[in-house]
């Protein structure tokens, strides 16, 4: 083989890999945390719903107050999201939903809703080691009867994991003492706020980042600047996501801004798509 046809082919190697990146890129679902619109969603959920959809969202994220849903009314809400074309890959809840008297409802819930991960949003104020670790055996406990039901458990950071105890991140401790299924959800903006580097922990934890929230952060707006005016490495994070993390789905985050809710999680759907070289 000579060196010329061998630079031909690492060059056409090279360029079916990247082909093959961007294809991958596409297939990976843009969706909204409805967090991020939460005053309107409180006042009109099938409206909002709709508007998020037409922004060109695919899928949503309910955040903990759904567990308050009667079956009929998730049958409803499910409905509408069939209608619309969005799916719901996971939601967020409290610690209710891993626990022994409130697990059945999580489950029955979600099944109705179509999703694939319970998350637990936040685990509260735990200040030692051996209460994220405690933790963790929760989530274990929790993945292990979703399983049977066709889920998987998950977990959501914020900048607390991220802060050492005793020269541990508890986020180490929860990779460390969960299972591999159990996904570590990964909020990008908190994470960067602590001063951590998401493309290092994504590396760290292969398969595991299935879906990231796509929360944006500055030093001067903090968790008010909109999806890539901030200082997060979103092209770095976007590959180690989809060539390591496992990542099968996104959703854009956004606490608060200078603009209406909507209105700012349709100009990060914008600035997503640009940054992605994706059409609308």
């Amino acid at each position: 083989m000579s060196p010329h046809s061998f630079s031909r082919r690492s060059f056409l190697a090279a360029c079916a890999a990247s082909l093959a990146l961007r294809a991958s890129n596409k297939q990976i679902p843009i969706g909204l945390e409805l967090y991020s619109v939460r005053n309107a969603l409180s006042q009109d959920l099938s409206g909002t719903v709709q508007q998020v959809a037409h922004m060109g969202y695919r899928c949503v994220e309910f955040f903990a107050p759904y567990y308050s849903w009667t079956p009929d009314y998730a049958k409803q809400v499910r409905q509408q999201l069939d209608s619309l074309g969005l799916k719901c890959y996971s939601t967020h809840n409290g610690m209710v939903s891993f626990s022994s008297q409130g697990m059945d409802k999580a489950m029955e819930l979600n099944k109705i809703l179509g999703t694939r991960f319970i998350v637990l949003a936040s685990a509260g104020r735990i200040d030692s080691l051996d209460g994220w670790k405690h933790v963790a055996g929760v989530l274990n406990e929790a993945n292990r009867a979703m399983e049977k039901e066709g889920f998987h458990a998950g977990y959501h950071n914020h900048e607390l994991e991220w802060r050492p105890i005793n020269g541990e991140r508890p986020m180490d401790v929860l990779a460390a003492n969960t299972d591999k299924s159990v996904m570590l959800q990964l909020d990008v903006g908190t994470c960067v706020a602590a001063g951590a580097d998401p493309v290092a922990w994504v590396n760290q934890n292969p398969g595991r980042i299935r879906s990231m929230h796509l929360k944006e952060w500055s030093p001067q707006k903090g968790y008010r600047v909109l999806f890539n005016e901030g200082v997060v490495p979103w092209k770095q994070l976007f590959e180690a996501a989809e060539r390591t993390g496992g990542a099968e789905y996104y959703l854009i985050e956004q606490e608060g801004s200078d603009y209406p809710e909507l209105e700012a999680v349709d100009r990060c759907l914008i600035a997503y798509r640009n940054l992605r070289g994706l059409r609308a």
